[in-house]
């Protein structure tokens, strides 16, 4: 089963990429069902703690969304975060030449997809939306999803260490623009009017 591959990512990532890499070679497409599945998790959870439990600051009571908004919001955090994906298994296609692999497009993508593995699981905390616990997590995950990104680069696309680093951080650039690239479009939908509708 695709999702197999989670488990082994957190107990013993540097066999579990060479496992990934060689059944990707088999049956590419069926991979990609990864980041379609476990894209849900940050998106069903917030829509539940925004709608349910509601964030709360201090001693202050709990803000909800309205269902409708809620719903709204969290289709689209499940739409960019599958838009990210490919966005960054592009950047990664195109930048492969250079550090001397030439790996397929759909490869890239698979990769980026379960590079992200930790901050689609991190999602999970948005049921109970805390401020200290979800940047906590959010820290945490992005640690190890940068971990996953350096032991995986080289034994994916098969090159030497000393150019999957290199790799890995032009990756990590291209992912900092993208993140912020992404702020800026949703300042965009929330100054035209798509943003949260709060409940009272």
């Amino acid at each position: 089963m695709v999702l197999n591959h989670v488990w082994g990512l957190f107990t013993h990532p540097r066999e579990e990429w060479v496992d990934i890499r060689k059944e990707t070679l088999v049956n590419k497409h069926r991979y990609l069902s990864h980041v379609l599945i476990l894209a849900a998790v940050p998106a069903i959870s917030s829509y539940v703690g925004a709608t349910w439990t509601g964030w709360s600051i201090g001693e202050l009571d709990s803000a909800k969304l309205t269902v409708g908004s809620a719903l709204l919001m969290s289709l689209m955090s499940y739409l960019a975060i599958i838009v990210a994906v490919f966005i960054m298994g592009a950047f990664i296609h195109w930048m492969a030449k250079t550090y001397g692999t030439d790996p397929s497009l759909i490869k890239c993508i698979i990769f980026t997809a379960y590079v992200g593995t930790p901050l689609y699981l991190v999602g999970i905390v948005g049921i109970y939306p805390s401020i200290p616990i979800t940047m906590t997590a959010i820290i945490i995950a992005i640690g190890y999803t940068a971990y996953l990104l350096y032991i995986g680069i080289p034994r994916v696309m098969e090159i030497p260490p000393e150019r999957g680093f290199l790799f890995s951080t032009s990756v990590v650039c291209v992912g900092l623009v993208l993140l912020v690239s992404m702020k800026v479009v949703t300042a965009i939908f929330w100054g035209i009017g798509i943003g949260p509708v709060y409940s009272f």
